[in-house]
């Protein structure tokens, strides 16, 4: 089973970040799912859309569902010139701060990066 990322493509910033794994993805080695189109996808994981909007999602090779800097590792072991990184992250037991700084991050997110202010729809 292929890793799935469930990304906020509405947000610029967030889109930015994707596309340049999505070109770095070029064995296809991920399924990359914009959340405001993949919705029926984000009920089939248990995924409120909601929380979509709020942190990156990714599930594994075996269905395991992830979040936030645990969905990077996700992605970085997939991909050409991050493999490295998710090794370093995880042997160094980096995860756990660097998810606490990217919760901060993606609190504010809405706020500070979006034009719209990202709301999330009813």
């Amino acid at each position: 089973m292929k890793p799935e990322v469930f990304y906020d493509g509405d947000c610029p910033l967030c889109r930015k970040e994707i596309n340049h794994y999505i070109r770095l993805d070029t064995d296809q080695r991920v399924n990359w799912r914009n959340i405001w189109q993949e919705r029926d996808n984000l009920a089939k994981r248990g995924i409120e859309f909601s929380d979509a909007m709020k942190w990156l999602h990714t599930t594994d090779h075996n269905g395991d569902l992830h979040r936030g800097v645990y969905s990077f590792v996700v992605i970085w072991r997939e991909l050409p010139y991050y493999r490295w990184l998710a090794r370093v992250v995880v042997g160094l037991k980096l995860i756990g701060l660097m998810d606490i700084v990217y919760q901060r991050f993606a609190r504010r997110r809405f706020r500070s990066r979006c034009k719209e202010g990202c709301q999330i729809p009813d």
